[in-house]
């Protein structure tokens, strides 16, 4: 019975490496947490056009934003494990939504396969044209002079720039309003407009803009100077040492979803990632291309959850 049993398993086995070897053979679906024009969506449809054609199939963007970064996931979590369904994973989703909202309808380590880190992207403090402060000491000045008049856009809460307008608040101990928006696209409208005068965590999208002069970046929320932005000093340049924020992204499939399929995946996302032109793009739009194995990635996860954990418990935030 034992060797009827391991050849049926063998069998099996047979039939299944040839489905996964076929892989893909129609469009495949990348489902974004995030409304189109986020940093996350800019990165998506950058390397999933690259992605696209490693693969021969073409890779559909799918933005479904909302529910703190929930609703994406849980689509993803939820359907078929057979690789035409995957999604970009953004940091804020991964490790800092599980902590802030009370119920979430998946398990972020049960219900996903991360398949590849893809990109490291830079977090900008950027204030309106005409705010009336040009430098961090300055905007940290006039909230003290004109308590409750500053407002911080958020381009959804639960997401990095949402926490980090928090933790500046906790450290500057000046008082502003939190404006959470359901995108990045409304928020860069109204920052640029002048109805909310700050906002954590806008590149990509505010590249262009910074470039133009219509827009400005007061500090760089990193250790280091960000190559396209040099004379945007870093937080710590600016009186805040230790506020930091880097994010990273990654690709996520849902659970069970077969090794095989998930390697090839992952060689392909390697293989785009690294390219002269995908580097220029990604650069040129705030971030940085990043490759891992799977297994990085899920340490990259575990590592960055327990971060933001401590961050959001000190902090006490929660999503209602």
């Amino acid at each position: 019975m034992r060797i009827v049993g391991a050849a049926l398993l063998l069998l099996a086995g047979t039939c299944a490496f040839p489905a996964a070897a076929e892989y893909p053979d129609k469009p495949i679906r990348l489902i974004v947490p995030q409304a189109a024009g986020s940093a996350t969506d800019t990165v998506a449809r950058i390397l999933g056009a690259e992605l696209g054609k490693e693969l021969g199939q073409q890779i559909i963007v799918d933005n479904r934003p909302g529910g703190a970064l929930t609703i994406g996931l849980d689509l993803t979590a939820k359907s078929e494990p057979d690789g035409y369904t995957i999604c970009m994973g953004p940091i804020g989703a991964l490790a800092i939504t599980r902590h802030m909202v009370a119920k979430l309808p998946y398990d972020i380590e049960r219900d996903f396969q991360p398949i590849a880190l893809v990109a490291r992207g830079h977090m900008l403090l950027a204030v309106a044209p005409d705010a009336p402060f040009k430098t961090v000491p300055e905007l940290i000045d006039y909230a003290r002079k004109n308590p409750g008049k500053l407002s911080n856009a958020s381009s959804s809460n639960g997401s990095p720039g949402h926490v980090g307008g928090e933790l500046f608040k906790s450290i500057t101990g000046v008082q502003a309003t939190i404006v959470p928006y359901k995108g990045t696209a409304q928020l860069m409208n109204d920052l640029l407009g002048g109805h909310v005068p700050m906002a954590f965590g806008v590149l990509p999208p505010a590249m262009g803009n910074l470039a133009a002069g219509t827009l400005r970046g007061i500090a760089m929320l990193d250790k280091q100077r960000f190559s396209l932005l040099p004379n945007v000093p870093t937080s710590h340049e600016s009186g805040l040492p230790g506020f930091e924020s880097v994010l990273h992204y990654g690709l996520l499939g849902p659970t069970n979803l077969p090794r095989p399929i998930v390697d090839k995946l992952n060689a392909a996302m390697k293989s785009v990632a690294m390219t002269d032109e995908v580097k220029k793009r990604i650069n040129n739009e705030g971030g940085d291309p990043l490759t891992s194995t799977p297994d990085e990635y899920a340490a990259d996860i575990d590592q960055e959850e327990r971060k933001w954990a401590a961050l959001i418990k000190k902090l006490n935030l929660k999503v209602e």
